[in-house]
């Protein structure tokens, strides 16, 4: 099936891979959420609590809560087309639910664009740092669900179902 270029922004008429250009739109609030969850083999999670989240890496939330802020910060240098942009706030919320860490990446800027990719790259880069400090106790750790939960601003809102 041929790329339709009028659907997908960064095509242009003859579908080749473009930046979009935001230098018409009106700067807004934008906000976004994204999450990912990390599922750790049992044991895995026990060793965790027990070692009250410090391994000899150091310590695994605070490791990876700072790698998910410095990743939402360098999306437009890891994703090719995407902008760069100023972000006012990047929070990040890293919780056990049963053997998996669940990691909330909020991002928010007043631009042009949006920082949905800002805050999924947050997640993913907090769900990879999670995965790099614990695969010395097991390489059965499994990152899933990385997903955009709701954004702000801009042209629409959106909320997502769980």
């Amino acid at each position: 099936m041929e790329p339709n270029p009028s659907l997908l922004s960064h095509l242009d008429a003859d579908a080749r891979p473009r930046m979009v250009d935001v230098g018409g739109k009106t700067a807004s609030d934008r906000v976004a959420h994204a999450q990912a969850r990390v599922r750790f083999p049992p044991e895995v999670a026990a060793q965790l609590r027990e070692a009250g989240f410090v391994l000899p890496k150091g310590a695994v939330l605070t490791v990876a809560h700072i790698a998910g802020v410095m990743g939402a910060k360098a999306t437009s240098q890891l994703i090719p087309l995407c902008h760069p942009l100023a972000l006012q706030r990047c929070d990040i919320a890293i919780a056990m639910d049963g053997d998996s860490a669940v990691i909330d990446c909020t991002v928010a800027c007043h631009g042009v664009t949006g920082v949905e990719m800002e805050a999924l790259t947050g997640a993913s880069v907090a769900a990879l740092t999670l995965y790099d400090m614990c695969k010395a106790l097991s390489h059965a750790i499994v990152i899933e669900q990385v997903r955009l939960v709701s954004k702000r601003g801009g042209k629409s809102d959106l909320a997502l179902p769980a």
